[in-house]
């Protein structure tokens, strides 16, 4: 055989090897593919000492699970009841959780090791939730509990993954500034409940917060339940309500500012305002001729300035006229903006309800429009007719009125630069169809609202099957409601016991004990159907 036969057999036998290694190497690391995904937490198979152990004397505990598993945010997410000055150390070795018990223990106490949501299985993270270890260093466990509910004050679910926590009377005091060590987590029917726990006096609060967190209440947009007496625990508690809520921010603050690429001028705020109002303090001649609009709910203000010649903008902030913030935006001279004037329009699907006009908003404050640039066609046939009439809330809003009929079809057509902008920039072509929405879409409901016998305050919503508010009304009495052409579907209504007559929904406050004005659900489902003009009755129950 010749020595480059017998190399080419060689490589082959080579390659041969190499790909064989390469392939078993490849299988060894692969993932399994195909069946159901794991969504089952780590079980417990040995505990040591066992849980509920007495007279503990152990400086070391193990625990072992039926499967690889990690610590999420161990320091925030696990607690010992009563609190020790040197925290245990957590170590994970294979499947046992290893704890290490750094302090001497109090005589004749049961201590809770709580693991909250920290121990997880270490390729999905299935969360063995609420997991507690408990143990004495007495001849007996505290076997007392605490049990409840925790609901959102304004829908009246149940809150899933809500922190509930306890805090001795004497201890209430690190409310707000340190982690509980009493605490845990509520089912998704809102159900929680709290074991082991000794005869003492406790304060108890929920807490919902953002994509987990410290357990701790030190954030506005953080949700909190309260309540105003504490508990003296002398025996098993059930049934104790908590209702969760946002607390209005007690100081106000502008949480946003910016000048968008249109040259709007933009300011967040972190509260909703009464009477809020926008004052340019320099450069102060800009102050004269701007735009202000505010957004419904009166936390965000718009506004436009004559021109952007300036390096910066200082504005103060004021609600009721009472100076609230000064804020300070700077901008590049090299900063260019685009001031073309968009148009939206307050259809839905280009459908214009019946009975209202055609509404467009530009994106930007509007000298004037040239109806000549503008022309309406109904069933490709140009019509007369057509009125643009100012909003006189908005200079960016125009009623387009025409007498839209049944059965035709309508096409607005608004040519390039036929808008022109107050502080400059016109507008594209602006090209939609649109059709005049039939009646047989549309409802009306009649409420006869009874109150209850004690004279009060109350203010009655209206909810869409996606809990949005449709129409509000506040009363006083037994009163009739209209609800005109409502699109068809499935409503609710809710009722505000408006105790300080402002005729909104007041939060309530956990530093001052206050807590927010009751809501009563009614509970009944109304069905708005085609062509229908229903009559309910709603009988407002007393002040619960």
């Amino acid at each position: 055989m010749t020595n480059n036969r017998k190399q080419h057999i060689w490589l082959v036998f080579i390659k041969q090897i190499f790909a064989f290694f390469l392939l078993s190497g490849c299988a060894s690391i692969q993932a399994p593919t195909g069946g159901p995904k794991d969504t089952t937490p780590p079980k417990i198979l040995e505990e040591s000492p066992k849980n509920f152990t007495v007279n503990f004397k152990a400086d070391e505990i193990n625990i072992v699970f039926d499967e690889f598993f990690k610590l999420n945010e161990a320091f925030k997410e696990i607690s010992l009841s009563p609190a020790v000055d040197k925290i245990p150390e957590y170590r994970i070795r294979k499947k046992t959780l290893n704890i290490r018990l750094q302090d001497t223990l109090e005589r004749n106490t049961t201590y809770t090791i709580n693991f909250g949501r920290a121990i997880g299985d270490y390729n999905e993270n299935n969360i063995l939730k609420n997991y507690v270890y408990v143990f004495s260093t007495g001849a007996k466990i505290d076997s007392l509990s605490i049990s409840g509910t925790v609901t959102n004050a304004v829908t009246k679910k149940p809150e899933l993954d809500a922190t509930v926590f306890l805090l001795p009377l004497s201890q209430d005091t690190i409310f707000g500034k340190r982690r509980p060590n009493i605490f845990t987590t509520t089912d998704s029917s809102g159900n929680f409940k709290l074991s082991y726990l000794r005869e003492n006096t406790y304060r108890i609060y929920a807490l919902k917060e953002q994509g987990g967190g410290d357990k701790i209440y030190n954030s506005a947009n953080e949700a909190i339940a309260f309540l105003n007496n504490p508990i003296a625990l002398t025996k098993d508690t059930a049934d104790i309500k908590l209702e969760i809520f946002q607390e209005e921010p007690a100081n106000f603050r502008i949480t946003d500012r910016k000048i968008e690429n249109s040259g709007r001028i933009v300011y967040a705020f972190n509260k909703q305002l009464e009477q809020p109002s926008i004052k340019i303090l320099n450069p102060a001649a800009l102050d004269r001729n701007k735009v202000v609009e505010f957004s419904k709910k009166r936390d965000t203000a718009y506004v436009w300035t004559e021109n952007m010649n300036f390096d910066s903008i200082t504005v103060a902030i004021q609600n009721m006229g009472k100076n609230l913030d000064t804020t300070v935006i700077r901008r590049s001279k090299r900063d260019t903006y685009n001031q073309t004037l968009a148009a939206t329009d307050n259809t839905s699907g280009g459908r214009i309800k019946p009975g209202t006009d055609l509404t467009i908003s530009f994106s930007g404050p509007v000298a004037s429009i040239d109806p000549k640039k503008i022309s309406l066609l109904q069933d490709s046939v140009p019509v007369t007719g057509l009125r643009i009439i100012p909003d006189s809330s908005s200079t960016r809003r125009f009623a387009f009125r025409y007498p839209w009929r049944k059965e035709r079809q309508y096409i607005l057509n608004i040519d390039d630069n036929a808008v022109t902008g107050l502080f400059g920039g016109k507008n594209k072509l602006f090209n939609k169809q649109y059709l005049r929405d039939d009646e047989e879409n549309y409802g009306n409901l009649t409420l006869k609202v009874t109150v209850p016998p004690k004279s009060g305050n109350y203010v009655i919503e209206l909810l869409d099957a996606e809990d949005e508010v449709m129409q509000t009304d506040a009363i006083t009495s037994n009163t009739t409601l209209n609800y005109q052409m409502f699109s068809l579907g499935k409503y609710t209504f809710r009722v505000i016991y408006d105790e300080n007559k402002n005729q909104k929904w007041d939060t309530g406050n956990v530093k001052e004990g206050k807590q927010p004005e009751k809501i009563w659900n009614s509970g009944k489902e109304i069905t708005l159907r085609a062509n229908w003009d229903l009559e309910e009755e709603l009988t407002i129950p007393p002040l619960p």
